[in-house]
Parts: C-alpha cells; sequence; structure tokens
C-alpha cells in the first residue's frame, strides 16, 4: 500500500504490513511524494508489475514486481486458485463480489481516466513484465553529446541541436527487444538450464563455450527494435565490420536529411553506435524539415482522410479510384464512410495528375528550413504551369537556333543579350547560397522569378526584334542566338537538382547544338559566375525599357485598345539618358508596346486630347484622335460606371445595416467588405479613365 509522507492519518502505519485480501500475501505499507492526498482515501494498493508509475515507485522502494497475468491477459499462478485462468475482465467483477461477500467493500465510484488501446484492435493494453534486452545508453550518449557540442556534427537549423540535448542529457536505458514477427532476430540462445550465449551465430556461440551437439539450443524468439538495425544503417551498409573501399570513401557522409519527429529515435541513436562501433561521426551535418500537412494544416493521416499519394498527384486518378484505393482494407465501416466523405470534398473531381517535377518543385518551394509544410495540391497547378512554360520556351530557342554555330566568332550582343547575361550571374549566386543553406525555398524561388518574369517573359521578347528582323547583321544574329541557348542551358543545370526530368530531356536537344560531349547533365559542373559578364549599365537600361513597355501597356489596357492597333506616342520631361536609350532601343519599344512614332516634346506646342501616364519622371501620352471612338468610350465607361456605383451602394447599405454585420458570421461580414473595397476600387479606376478622356462632369 501507499499513501504521502505529508498525510497524518497514514503516518503511524508506514512500515509496517498489511494483509492482502483475498491472497495469503503480506504486503508493505510505504509512503511516497508520487500519491495525491486530495484524492480518493489518499491510500491505493500499487501493482508493480501493471503500472509504469507503479513500477518507477517499486523501484525506489526495492519492492517485489510479481507478474499475474499471462500472454492473453488472463490470471496466473500467481493469483488464488479460484481466480487462475480467469480472463481480467472476468476476475475482476469476481473480485468485486468476493470482497463484497466478505464485507471488505465499502462503496463502488465511477471514475474517469485514460486507458490505452491498440490502435487497430481497439482492445486495452496492459503493461505486462517481462525479460527484455536492454543498452546502456548513458555510456553511448556521452560521446554523442561530445560530438555535436565541439561541432563535429551541426544541425541546420541549430536551434533543434536543444532538442537533440534535452533527450540525450535525460535518456534512460533502451530497450532494444520487440515482441514481432519480422526484424533481425536477437543474436542470443538459451540451454535447457536457463544459461544465456550471445554470438553471430548458433556455431559460433557452440565454438566459443565449449557446447557440444548434445546440448540444445534455443534461439531468442525476440527482434530488435527497428531503430537498433536503423542506428547501424550508415556504416552497416558499406561493408561493415571489413574495412572496404566503400566504408573508406563514403563514411562518413556529408549531411543526413530528415524530419524532426525522428531527431532522436533515429538521428542520436545513428550517433551513438557509430562513434561507438567506428570512432566517428556518421555524418557532419543534420538538415531537419518539417512535416508535410494538408492545406488546412493538419497532419496527414488515414483515418483523417487527407493523405495524399505522391504517386496520384504525379500520374492522376479519378475520384471513384481514389476513394477505393483510401478505403481499401478498413474494418469499420464508420471510418471508411468518414474517409470516403473527406475525399469527395477535397477531390470532387479526382487528381488530374501534375507529373514528377511539378510535384518536387511544390515542395521545395515551401521547404522553409524546420518548418512544416502546408502542403495545397492547388500549389501545384502553378508549376506545372512553370514546367509548361520552361518547355515552350525551349522549343522557341531551339526553332530561332537551327543555324547556329558555337563556333562561330563573330558575335555582336545586343543590350538585352547583356542584359539577360548579367542576370544570370545573380540567379548563379542566390541559387548557389540557397542551396548551401538548405534554403531549397529561397532557391526554387530565385529560379522561378528569372525564368519566368525575367528570360521568358522580357528576354524572349526582347530577342524577336532582331531574330525577325530581315535587316540584322549576322554578327547581331550569333550574338543573340549564343546567348539563348548558353543561358538556357544554364538555366537547366540550375534547376536539374529540383526539376531533373525536363531538364535532362531538354539539356539533350541543347548540349547537341553548343557540341558539349557530356552524355548527361546529372554530370555537367555545376554554373560558376563569371564576373565580366555583371553590366550594370544593360541592367539599368532594360529595366528602363521594362518600365515604358509597362506603362504603354496599362494605357492599353485602361482604355481597352485592342493589342494590335499600334500608336503613336509623345514624350515630356524626358531628360538627356532617356533621349540616349530611346534612340538605342526605339527598334525594340516600337516592337513590343506596337508603337508607330514616339517623338519627344519640346513642350511649347499644345498637348492634343491624349491618354497620359507616368513613367519615371516623364510623362507619356497617347493622341485619342484616330486610336478610340471617344464619345463611344465615354459611353461604355459610363455604362460600367453605373453598374460599379450600383454594387458599391448595395454594399455600403448592407455594411451599415447593424443587424446584419451583429447578427451575420465575422467571416461573411469580413467577405462583404473586401467586396465592397475592390468595388470601391473599381469605381476609382473608371473615374480615373473617364477624367483622361474628359468624360466627367
Amino acid at each position: 500500500m501507499r499513501c504521502t509522507q505529508e498525510d497524518s492519518r497514514y503516518a503511524h502505519l508506514v512500515g509496517q504490513q498489511i494483509a492482502l485480501p483475498l491472497t495469503e500475501r503480506a504486503i508493505p505499507i510505504i509512503a511516497d511524494d508520487y500519491v495525491d492526498p486530495e484524492f480518493g482515501t489518499g491510500c491505493v494498493k500499487i501493482t508493480p508489475a501493471h503500472d509504469f508509475n507503479d513500477y518507477a515507485m517499486g523501484q525506489r522502494h526495492a519492492l517485489d514486481s510479481i507478474n499475474i497475468l499471462d500472454a492473453n491477459a488472463a490470471l496466473n499462478n500467481q493469483v488464488p486458485d479460484s481466480y487462475q485462468g480467469m480472463d481480467r475482465f472476468e476476475a475482476r467483477a469476481k473480485i468485486v463480489a468476493d470482497l463484497d461477500a466478505l464485507g471488505l467493500l465499502e462503496k463502488v465510484e465511477d471514475h474517469r481516466l485514460k486507458v490505452p488501446r491498440g490502435d487497430r484492435s481497439g482492445v486495452v493494453i496492459e503493461p505486462w513484465l517481462t525479460p527484455q534486452w536492454y543498452v546502456d545508453a548513458k555510456k553511448l550518449a556521452g560521446p554523442a553529446i561530445t560530438a555535436v557540442e565541439n561541432g563535429d556534427i551541426e544541425f541546420v537549423p541549430k536551434q533543434w541541436e536543444n532538442t537533440y540535448f534535452a533527450w540525450m542529457r535525460d535518456i534512460q536505458d533502451w530497450c532494444i527487444s520487440r515482441q514481432l514477427w519480422w526484424g533481425h532476430r536477437i543474436p542470443a540462445w538459451y540451454d535447457d538450464k536457463g544459461a544465456v550465449y550471445v554470438g553471430v551465430d548458433e556455431s559460433a556461440v557452440r565454438a566459443a563455450n565449449n557446447l557440444g551437439d548434445e546440448i540444445l539450443l534455443r534461439q531468442d524468439d525476440d527482434v530488435l527494435d527497428t531503430w537498433f538495425s536503423s542506428a547501424l544503417w550508415t556504416f552497416s551498409t558499406l561493408g561493415w565490420p571489413e574495412k572496404t573501399n566503400d566504408l573508406a570513401t563514403f563514411h562518413p557522409a556529408s549531411v543526413l536529411v530528415t524530419g524532426f519527429d525522428i531527431i532522436f529515435f533515429w538521428v542520436a541513436r545513428m550517433i551513438m553506435m557509430t562513434l561507438h562501433f567506428c570512432g566517428e561521426v556518421p555524418f557532419h551535418q543534420v538538415y531537419v524539415h518539417g512535416l508535410v500537412r494538408d492545406g488546412e494544416g493538419q497532419k496527414m493521416s488515414k483515418s483523417k482522410g487527407n493523405v495524399i499519394d505522391p504517386i496520384d498527384l504525379i500520374d492522376g486518378i479519378e475520384l471513384d479510384a481514389l476513394v477505393a484505393k483510401r478505403t481499401a482494407g478498413m474494418m469499420q465501416p464508420q471510418m471508411a464512410a468518414k474517409v470516403e466523405k473527406t475525399t469527395r470534398k477535397h477531390f470532387p473531381d479526382g487528381i488530374p495528375g501534375y507529373g514528377t517535377d511539378a510535384l518536387r518543385f511544390t515542395f521545395y518551394s515551401l521547404a522553409s528550413t524546420g518548418r512544416d509544410i502546408k502542403f495545397d495540391v492547388g500549389r501545384m497547378e502553378g508549376y506545372r504551369n512553370f514546367c509548361n512554360k520552361l518547355w515552350n520556351a525551349a522549343r522557341y530557342v531551339l526553332m530561332n537556333t537551327e543555324t547556329y554555330k558555337p563556333n562561330v566568332a563573330d558575335r555582336e550582343y545586343s543590350v538585352a543579350d547583356r542584359w539577360i547575361q548579367s542576370r544570370l550571374q545573380k540567379v548563379i549566386r542566390d541559387t548557389t547560397s540557397a542551396i548551401e543553406n538548405y534554403r531549397f525555398d529561397l532557391a526554387s524561388q530565385s529560379l522561378y522569378e528569372f525564368v519566368w518574369n525575367e528570360y521568358c517573359d522580357w528576354y524572349l521578347e526582347l530577342s524577336k526584334p532582331i531574330l525577325w528582323d530581315d535587316g540584322a547583321r549576322e554578327s547581331q544574329l550569333n550574338g543573340t542566338r549564343a546567348t539563348l541557348l548558353n543561358v538556357l542551358e544554364s538555366i537547366l543545370r540550375l534547376l536539374h537538382p529540383l526539376m531533373p526530368f525536363i531538364t535532362e530531356e531538354i539539356w539533350q536537344s541543347i548540349s547537341d547544338k553548343l557540341e558539349i560531349p557530356g552524355k548527361t547533365i546529372m554530370l555537367e559542373p555545376w554554373p560558376e559566375i563569371d564576373p565580366a559578364l555583371t553590366d550594370n549599365e544593360a541592367d539599368d537600361t532594360v529595366e528602363w525599357l521594362k518600365d515604358m513597355i509597362t506603362a504603354l501597356r496599362t494605357i492599353r489596357a485602361e482604355a481597352n485598345i485592342g493589342p494590335s492597333k499600334t500608336l503613336n506616342v509623345l514624350i515630356d520631361n524626358a531628360n538627356n539618358d532617356d533621349e540616349a536609350r530611346l534612340a538605342a532601343n526605339l527598334q525594340a519599344l516600337c516592337k513590343l508596346a506596337k508603337l508607330d512614332e514616339v517623338t519627344i516634346r519640346a513642350g511649347e506646342n499644345p498637348l492634343p486630347p491624349s491618354l497620359s501616364t507616368l513613367c519615371r519622371q516623364m510623362e507619356i501620352h497617347v493622341p485619342m484622335d484616330g486610336v478610340i471612338d471617344i464619345e463611344a468610350e465615354k459611353a461604355r465607361l459610363n455604362k460600367e460606371r453605373d453598374r460599379a456605383a450600383a454594387e458599391v451602394n448595395r454594399l455600403r447599405q448592407k455594411l451599415t445595416n447593424a443587424k446584419f454585420t451583429e447578427r451575420a458570421p465575422a467571416d461573411v461580414v469580413d467577405a462583404e467588405r473586401t467586396k465592397l473595397e475592390a468595388g470601391e476600387d473599381t469605381l476609382n479606376k473608371i473615374d480615373g479613365q473617364l477624367e483622361r478622356i474628359g468624360g466627367l462632369p
């Protein structure tokens, strides 16, 4: 029996013995601080062999641990004869009845407590004291702690070292035996007298202990803990204990990539075992990534129905097939129905299939160091489009470089050629730095922005005025074709670790044109920065050109001017640099912005009715005469304005109605406010367009 040392009700009994009812056994009365004197009577019977807390208390007080259950949770021969062989639940009911019959039962009360159950069977789990094999983990932990403290092993992000130290400095003996039907069987043998022998195999045991064939040996039925076997991985896969070339070449490894949830189970144990058996660390860095969660931040689990098979994301799967796959093997109909409902909710049209590269790039884009990944299938749509963008860019390059000769020395590089080569140096630097620091999210973002926005959206467009100009010099064509191919080839090498399949496919065609002798992009060197290609003047000029084109495209969009309509442009407030850049890049500007003529005004002549906007300090004007039907445009814009104003007024009245704002759910009110802000923004834009064409009263 146990009670607390502070409980005066029982202090005089501590140290004495008491008869255990229904048995002929006397048990000691002890005091321990673990007992809560306010709960129940403040005094309770403990079972060191069948409760973890009781076991710890029994160790503190040197109590006997008596196992009363067999392998089927029935009572064994350690209990009175009348209970032996009974199921535990039947025995409990009989014990209560027998205590009541003897007048030893005061009362029965309901009490809620947490009961452990098997995750598959659902039955109550009973702690059961059995012989097991243990490792002295404290002895192994010392060198493993030192290896991280002195920097031989580094965690990235560094804060995970605190988790590692917390576990290792409070480590307990490690139970390495498991009662399973699979795994590495424990290399221990027993004779008929219970003596234990350990060796590589039975013949080694007999030889080492001079055991003849007349002595029967039985191997232990238990297997090693999975994490014990996994802890040997870094060296056991390389031929250890033999000193093989592979072991000398590849051990220790550079980096281990793993999730934070197994830092103790796997990482720490690999460090302990490798230091013990090999005398060196298993790896120098541990990159710890987060867990992949669903789009709502929930941990993925089969019971929730939010687990996504990567193969389904890659290849695609119809809804009915997805439901059948997820509910297959579920024994509980209620759980299967729940999973089916969740699946149909999240994937009403099934999964279309996004390809391996899009899936990989999505994960990289979300992989911020140490943080969980909130995975949303919708994100993959954009990265599948990115793959298509890269593929189409490669087709454009190949079509426009059919006559390219890599050994031609006569090359004249345009400002756009020099600009994209300069920008490439920056993306090489940023991507390399991001990968070296395990910021795969930053690496993917840098590459995405460069490929989509700068190379595809701008440089490929800027290359057209030269490639499609019948009067272009051969040296100009050579320079642009070389730039198209060389920059694309560098992009492929930068993207290859993240998107290996599409980059290999495209590179095979690009490498032929560039006469690269290698057979695969996997063996090509990582791109290196060439400082000579950094060109600040080209950067500034192309940024100026992009601003001009963007401003003119904005005028077109706001005035609803079709892309095929060519425009005349008047410019005020241009400085000397603007004039020089305009003269040098007039062809590209006119081609990409669809212009007939560009005139820098002196300011003395009156400005005709125009659509205007600002670009830096310049005022850009597009004369409306011949471009738009002003009266028709006024009528169209006023009609749009009436519609927008009516919607804004409706939303304002709704949001000033206290009955709505007080009674409606907060998310509904917020959605209406968002609609109002968007409507007011639309109204302001329409008013701006009307003002430019003189349509406001």
